[in-house]
């Protein structure tokens, strides 16, 4: 299986600690040795780098480790293949254009069954099952609401149908965001930690690094990070159940089935949710 890493915060923010720790896992403390990409949004734009050799010992990847590029949303992904070649076309993360937006979704887990998917004008440039149900998804979506939503509660809740009926699938972890919003979608192993003040120190896992978090930051920082298991050992994650969802907005959780939240940021009222399933064939 792959590894995920994803970020947002309500200021720009660098993520070279937890990238730190996630790149020793492409081959030195794991096996994903297959590729790794990371996406960092800037305003309205976004870079990727990405290399489809192990990020362990990746010279692009030391660039991304020791450039602090600031960012308040981050997706990133280490790869061990199980679909498609193990090339610079198939590695994640993938970006597609949606109403104006650029989206960023990566994946961890092997789906089954899925070559029959529609994807409308949102074709796949690759041959893995990740890139191919992403472009379900955006075509799914567009389907949906042809025109830029105002509201964007309507959009994630159908998200979340989409993400269900691919789940059905096989293993289906996902990150997806737009710049604005990060959201996490679980199968089977996914965590995240929201940092605030007061701060304190972390110590990776993977590497013998530690920081103190209150000399990098302000006392109004918030920053949440989103992993497939914790980057390090002296802090609380929380685990996302199979089926569970978290929405963040600027470093703070605004909406999920695994938390008691009514009221979020991005809309006045709550509407009905519009569907639980939908085939994958239509």
């Amino acid at each position: 299986m792959c590894e995920l890493l994803g970020m947002s915060a309500n200021v720009p923010t660098d993520i070279c600690f937890s990238f730190t720790g996630l790149i020793q896992r492409g081959g030195n403390t794991g096996p994903h040795t297959d590729g790794w990409g990371i996406t960092f949004y800037e305003g309205k734009g976004f870079r990727t780098f990405k290399d489809p050799n192990p990020s362990c010992d990746s010279k692009i990847a030391e660039l991304v480790q020791s450039y602090p590029i600031k960012s308040c949303a981050v997706v990133s992904h280490i790869r061990q293949a199980n679909r498609g070649a193990v090339n610079l076309e198939n590695t994640h993360p993938f970006t597609r254009e949606l109403w104006g937006r650029y989206w960023t979704f990566a994946h961890n887990g092997q789906l089954s069954d899925y070559h029959e998917m529609q994807t409308g004008r949102h074709r796949p440039v690759g041959k893995t099952d990740s890139e191919l149900s992403f472009c379900r998804i955006m075509h799914k979506l567009e389907a949906r609401f042809p025109e830029p939503p105002q509201d964007m509660q309507p959009v994630f809740e159908y998200m979340v149908t989409l993400c269900d009926s691919l789940r059905e699938l096989g293993v289906f972890n996902m990150l997806l965001s737009d710049g604005e919003y990060v959201m996490a979608y679980c199968t089977n192993h996914l965590y995240y930690i929201t940092r605030r003040a007061p701060f304190g120190r972390a110590t990776l896992i993977d590497e013998d690094v530690t920081i103190n978090f209150q000399e990098e930051t302000t006392p109004n920082d918030v920053v949440s990070v989103i992993a497939t298991q914790p980057l390090t050992d002296n802090e609380t994650w929380h685990r996302l159940k199979p089926g569970e969802f978290t929405l963040f907005q600027n470093g703070e959780v605004i909406a999920g089935n695994a938390h008691d939240l009514v009221d979020v940021p991005y809309a006045a009222a709550k509407p009905k949710s519009q569907a639980s399933t939908e085939p994958l064939e239509s």
